[in-house]
């Protein structure tokens, strides 16, 4: 009867804990959904503005028809509130830019077309797509080869920011001398030169804004536009950057070289660098050993010692628009 008694006891004791933890849980529910009306205001969210127009290689693109509108606009969005990938672009910006500018005014290509590799690859030298471009401009293995390009095994110069960039003028030169509008041109390096003539041939109409493509290549050149509008001032945007944010550019030694080197990692201590640091300012250089296949010189890029280490205080905006103080 006492163990009985003692059994009663204990399971009336589960009980009252079950119904008080039961109780428990659901007034702490309850204040959990009553309770929004305490919660702190959430951080505003806001759309970018949109300019009226805006030039792309001296072309004004008018923006206030609806649908050209909502098409900037959608881009816009992206850009502002992908945030860590724009910062990226920003920062990266700083260091590429002042390389391939250069080149592309050599080869009289629109400045603007700077927009076109920062969208294709969000400016990240070793880019590489899922359907085999790759680099700073996302160029196809038989295009690159068709202008140019080393690409083998051991080597893939789609990945020389030099060399790629060259192969990229040449092609945009082609291209404009079939489209003669660079807008075109634009539109046509994601879609081929052969779809853009045909489209534009079916459809009756002579700029990109008003032809109808599919989904990706509609959003490229308004993902342009978009890229344009950023560098033009990221602080309309929402990006508060500062100089010491960017990434700086950096400086190399050049070595010319005509041989094979069996081994990377030691040659890299012979010219007093890692293989890591080789690595990174030639990723060109695919494997731990570079062929000589072609019987050509390299150039091989060393980077300065003045370069190994950040100094905020000598970082220096390459558009002095970027950035705010």
């Amino acid at each position: 009867m006492k163990t009985s008694s003692n059994c009663i006891k204990l399971t009336l004791l589960f009980f009252s804990l079950l119904l008080t933890s039961s109780f428990t849980f659901a007034k702490i529910t309850t204040l959990n959904i009553d309770s929004n009306h305490d919660q702190q205001t959430p951080a505003k969210v806001v759309s970018p503005i949109i300019p009226q127009e805006i030039t792309f290689c001296d072309r004004v693109i008018d923006l206030t028809r609806f649908d050209v509108r909502e098409r900037i606009d959608r881009e816009l969005l992206a850009f502002s509130y992908m945030h860590s990938s724009t910062f990226q672009i920003i920062k990266r910006a700083n260091r590429y830019f002042p390389l391939i500018s250069p080149i592309l005014k050599e080869f009289n290509i629109p400045e603007d077309f700077i927009y076109l590799m920062a969208i294709e690859s969000n400016i990240d030298e070793k880019a590489q797509s899922s359907a085999g471009a790759g680099g700073l401009w996302q160029i196809m293995k038989s295009t690159g080869k068709d202008y140019g390009l080393e690409i083998n095994r051991n080597i893939d110069e789609r990945f020389n920011l030099e060399k790629a960039t060259i192969a990229a003028c040449k092609y945009l030169k082609d291209s404009y001398a079939q489209n003669h509008d660079w807008s075109l041109v634009a539109l046509a390096y994601n879609a081929g030169n052969g779809r853009i003539s045909k489209e534009l041939k079916f459809q009756g109409v002579e700029n990109p804004e008003d032809l109808y493509l599919v989904s990706e290549t509609s959003r490229y050149l308004f993902r342009i536009l978009a890229c344009k509008i950023l560098f033009t001032s990221p602080s309309k945007m929402g990006f508060q950057v500062r100089d010491s944010d960017l990434y700086p550019p950096l400086e190399y030694d050049i070595v010319r070289w005509s041989t094979t080197i069996p081994d990377l990692a030691q040659w890299a201590k012979q010219h007093d660098t890692t293989y890591r640091l080789l690595k990174l300012a030639n990723p060109w250089m695919l494997e731990r050993e570079m062929q000589d296949n072609s019987h050509k010189e390299y150039q091989i890029k060393i980077i300065k010692k003045t370069s190994l280490h950040y100094d905020p205080n000598q970082t220096k905006a390459y558009d002095n628009q970027w950035t705010i103080d």
